[in-house]
């Protein structure tokens, strides 16, 4: 299974420079009050919990916005009822597209939704349409400078973890969705807490693309990831470095 690949590294960069920081806490206090409600307030014992807060304080997201999305979920404030909702696709090309939202609208979500797959040359399809193209696993992310290589590659499969990549900036460790949890916590023993960790779609089928379709599928995720209601979006296309950096620059 595939790790992070230089197209989710370049898109991490320039998301990273050009979201708005409101956009940002939006979606990490969403997935703090869903990953509260469902799993309680206890993050010793709720390792969704304990991502959604450690990406939150990457994005130097307050304390106070941190304790009211707790308290949104557990019933000491007020209850914002968000659904997770998987949306599946093609984009231009027919490359295959994975939406995850969380939303108190799924009527306003699947429009934005649908509205953005057709401006992009794209259709949105029914749940499952695209879904077997990708694996659904565990990840578990650390920096680079936490170990070597070797090391962590020693940790990951003294915790069960089932591949490792690793290159100058990250080690994505991957594991199937029913050990997660006990991965994780094994990794923290060893690690500490990871950078990022959660469920991710991984392709295990890719669609080639040339530089005009690549840019037409990058618009679209752009966008997509612009909406609030948009937590993640997954894609299988497949293009050469020399296109992604000429897209990127």
């Amino acid at each position: 299974m595939a790790g992070h690949s230089k197209f989710k590294n370049i898109m991490h960069r320039k998301g990273a420079q050009d979201a708005k920081r409101a956009k940002m806490f939006t979606k990490a206090q969403r997935e703090i009050t869903v990953a509260a409600k469902l799993g309680g307030a206890d993050v010793n014992s709720n390792p969704r919990l304990r991502s959604a807060l450690a990406a939150a304080r990457a994005v130097n997201m307050p304390n106070d916005r941190i304790k009211r999305a707790i308290e949104s979920a557990t019933g000491a404030g007020k209850d914002a009822d968000y659904e997770s909702i998987r949306y599946e696709g093609y984009g231009a090309g027919g490359v295959a597209i994975i939406v995850e939202t969380l939303t108190d609208n799924r009527t306003r979500t699947v429009a934005d939704v649908r509205a953005s797959f057709t401006k992009y040359g794209g259709s949105l399809g029914e749940t499952n349409s695209v879904g077997f193209m990708f694996d659904h696993v565990g990840e578990i992310i650390y920096p680079a400078k936490i170990s070597s290589a070797e090391s962590v590659f020693e940790a990951a499969l003294s915790a069960g973890a089932d591949n490792v990549e690793s290159d100058d900036e990250s080690h994505v460790i991957t594991c199937s969705i029913t050990d997660f949890a006990p991965v994780r916590d094994a990794l923290v023993k060893i690690l500490g807490e990871p950078e990022k960790s959660g469920f991710v779609w991984n392709a295990n089928v890719k669609t080639p693309v040339d530089e005009d379709t690549a840019r037409s599928v990058l618009k679209l995720i752009d966008v997509l990831e612009d909406n609030d209601d948009v937590q993640n979006v997954y894609t299988n296309f497949e293009v050469s470095d020399d296109i992604l950096q000429r897209l990127a620059g």
